[in-house]
């Protein structure tokens, strides 16, 4: 081992640091703090939006509009943060600062997620639901701020590390941080819906939301502990001002100048950044106009962000309404974003090394922004396979009342077959101890109900908007019994179950994590959620118990009936009968696949691509500028979500998928012009043009300057012969 040195960076700011096998310990650390960070956001973010919509109890589209603008600050921060490190505070210290109010925006969320806080009356959901959605708007702003902060940070400190004579050990690190992303982004994915889908509590179990974030907040203080404690041996460069500050000023004053020159009297200029000649340097206006260049084929970039970051939204809550039951592995709605970067890890190799050569043999002149409208063709793609994919999903749902009606199911609680009549329907046959399939739809207020043989004519009032099951008893002459039924399916991909007791007994019935309680003869219980899988009902009557088994798929809804006949101690699994209500989910996740496919094909091809061609058509001191300018195609493309989700209320969520895909494939067409007419040039060639021009400009003047020397010193040579020729000097 030998120490770090670096003779262009000196010794002023640099570390202890020593190497180890030709890399400069520091960066280890660099490294685990990026892994732990990625961990720490991505799970965080991979759980949210389920969050919105399960914890804090908002829509669809709330919960969808919340999510985006999160995604939105967070790629609008880094500029700033940016700023601060170049012009200010210095990246290490930036980063110290900014992982602090990172940490604190994690635990804050970690908090946020706690129902027992403000669960009063203990039924497992919070009874001031004001104070949750407060500290978890702090949490997310505190945790947008620290993640986009430290983003353009930590790569160039990393980079800030080696020295000249590492330039294979640099690129190397880029390439293992990239990993580092890719890694903690892949795992984090994976295990924290596991952790959300645990039941934890202190007085009453709710799904583990406070868990699936405490987990991503211990990562970012270790992330932050470990890049303290390598402090000592980093190399920490003084802040050398922000190019981006640089820019604006000099685009301010030509737009400025301009206005101040509006007039016809003033002749025009070739570009309207030729403005600013009068006080900046030409080759910065070069440049600034190469940028410039690369900026505008920007402006319709932000729809395909529009489209890529919803699988993490509209996705995943299209997820929960699938069947996850992959034989040995059940996925979590949450999961499936994990397609995505394992797919990047398949693909981005398989692209550079297999399917770009291909084409290129092929005779195709396949350029960057060829690739880049085919991958905004792919993103396109990818919405019409979650269209198809939600029209298999809607295909399985109930239809349930819409305000103006109301729905009615009946079940024969006796021991005999009843007929029944009904408004506008033929006879209706019940068999014992069962009810009929389907429910029926009216628009009345009340109808009449009639039983034949002997006849029983009943009025029952019905409430629009809603689903209602009627209980016929035994003795048709005793009270009839009208219970509400779920609207909606059951939440998370539960199974919503209820029993109803048929006996002259009162009835204990009970399961892993739920209890039905006491059910009264020829009463009903209330839904209490089961998990997917194989549940064990064990019912009990004073000291006689039985058990009684099912297996329960997502999102169902069942009510099963304990007929007079059973007699508890001996066999449940014949007697009780069930009703379904509602189906469980038909539509397997495994559907999802082909879009995530497209979807990720269109990211490799588009943003892969798309940083690849700006970086080569601008000046080497403006790739912050292009980053910055790049980030913000991305904030951009999740606050139209936004609009749209809020603007365009299409009651078929298909509806709006299509529509996504539509806006996407106009803005390509509107795309794949400009690049059409796009010229693709060489800034390094036009840069050593400019110092050519520059060195030839200092040339003349060098030679003008030798010219008046030498014309100096000649008169003064000539005033010495004068002043020494005695015909010539001055009488006194």
């Amino acid at each position: 081992m030998a120490d770090n040195e670096d003779p262009k960076k000196g010794r002023k700011n640099r570390g202890t640091s020593k190497e180890v096998c030709g890399y400069p310990l520091s960066i280890f650390f660099i490294v685990v703090n990026e892994f732990c960070e990625r961990f720490s956001y991505y799970g965080m973010r991979a759980v949210l939006v389920l969050y919105f919509k399960y914890f804090l109890l908002w829509d669809d589209d709330l919960a969808t509009s919340i999510y985006h603008v999160f995604v939105a600050f967070c790629y609008l921060t880094p500029i700033l943060g940016a700023i601060v490190a170049d012009s200010w505070l210095g990246k290490f210290k930036t980063i110290i600062y900014l992982s602090i109010v990172y940490a604190i925006g994690q635990v804050t969320m970690a908090i946020s997620a706690i129902h027992d806080i403000t669960d009063y009356d203990r039924d497992g959901t919070p009874d001031n639901m004001t104070f949750h959605v407060v500290l978890s708007m702090v949490g997310l702003f505190l945790i947008a701020l620290g993640t986009g902060g430290i983003k353009p940070c930590v790569a160039a400190f990393g980079g800030d590390q080696f020295g000249n004579h590492q330039e294979k050990q640099r690129r190397t690190f880029f390439s293992v941080f990239y990993l580092c992303i890719n890694g903690g982004s892949l795992l984090s994915t994976i295990i924290t819906p596991i952790l959300r889908a645990q039941d934890c509590g202190i007085y009453s179990k709710q799904k583990c939301y406070s868990l699936a974030f405490g987990v991503p907040a211990a990562l970012m203080l270790v992330a932050l502990v470990v890049f303290i404690v390598g402090s000592g041996m980093y190399y920490k460069a003084e802040p050398q001002g922000n190019i981006m500050g640089s820019v604006c000023k000099c685009i301010g004053f030509a737009i400025k100048n301009r206005y101040k020159h509006r007039s016809k009297q003033y002749p025009k200029r070739q570009h309207w950044m030729d403005w600013s000649e009068e006080k900046y340097e030409k080759l910065l206006i070069a440049q600034i106009k190469m940028v410039l260049k690369v900026l505008f084929l920007y402006i319709p970039l932000p729809m395909f962000w529009t489209l890529f970051d919803q699988k993490g939204s509209r996705w995943t809550l299209q997820a929960t309404n699938m069947d996850g039951n992959f034989g040995l592995l059940v996925i979590q709605p949450d999961q499936m974003q994990t397609v995505n970067p394992i797919l990047i890890l398949t693909l981005v190799p398989i692209m550079d090394s297999l399917i770009y050569p291909l084409i290129k043999k092929c005779g195709l002149n396949f350029t960057p922004l060829r690739r880049m409208t085919v991958g905004m063709v792919m993103a396109a793609i990818a919405f019409v396979c979650a269209a198809v994919v939600q029209l298999q999903i809607d295909i399985t749902f109930p239809t349930f009342p819409s305000a103006s009606e109301s729905q009615l199911k009946l079940m024969n609680m006796g021991n005999t077959p009843v007929t029944c009549l009904l408004p506008g329907n033929e006879p209706l046959v019940l068999p014992a101890a069962q009810a009929n399939e389907n429910f029926f739809t009216f628009k009345e207020d009340i109808i009449s109900v009639k039983i034949v043989g002997p006849e029983v004519t009943k009025s029952i009032p019905l409430v629009k908007g809603k689903r209602q099951k009627l209980l016929i008893p035994a003795n048709i002459n005793d009270n009839w019994l009208l219970t509400d039924a779920l609207n909606s399916k059951p939440q998370q991909g539960n199974n919503a179950i209820r029993f109803i007791n048929g006996m002259n007994t009162t009835l204990n019935v009970s399961t892993a994590g739920a209890d039905f309680g006491l059910i009264e003869p020829f009463y009903f219980s209330n839904y209490s959620q089961i998990k997917y899988g194989k549940a064990i009902f064990t019912l009990r009557s004073g000291s006689q118990s039985c058990e009684y088994s099912r297996d329960f798929g997502f999102g169902s809804s069942y009510t099963f009936f304990i007929p007079s006949t059973l007699v508890i101690g001996q066999d449940c699994q014949g007697a009780i009968t069930e009703s379904e209500d509602i189906k469980p989910n038909s539509a397997h996740m495994a559907l999802q696949i082909p879009q995530y496919f497209f979807i990720t094909v269109g990211e490799v091809m588009f943003s892969v691509t798309g940083l690849e061609f700006s970086y080569s058509q601008a000046p080497s001191n403006m790739k912050a500028v292009l980053q910055a300018g790049w980030l913000l195609t991305v904030a951009v493309g999740n606050f139209i979500v936004l609009i749209v989700a809020e603007l365009a209320k299409l009651p078929k969520q298909w509806a709006e998928y299509v529509l996504f895909a539509s806006l996407l494939i106009a803005v390509c067409f509107i795309f794949s012009i400009m690049a059409h007419f796009y010229t693709y040039i060489d800034p390094t060639e036009i840069e050593a043009q400019f110092m050519k021009k520059v060195d030839e400009d200092d040339d003349d003047d060098k030679s003008l300057k030798k010219a008046e020397i030498e014309m100096v010193r000649k008169d003064s040579n000539k005033s010495d012969k004068d002043e020494d020729d005695p015909g010539k000097r001055t009488k006194m």
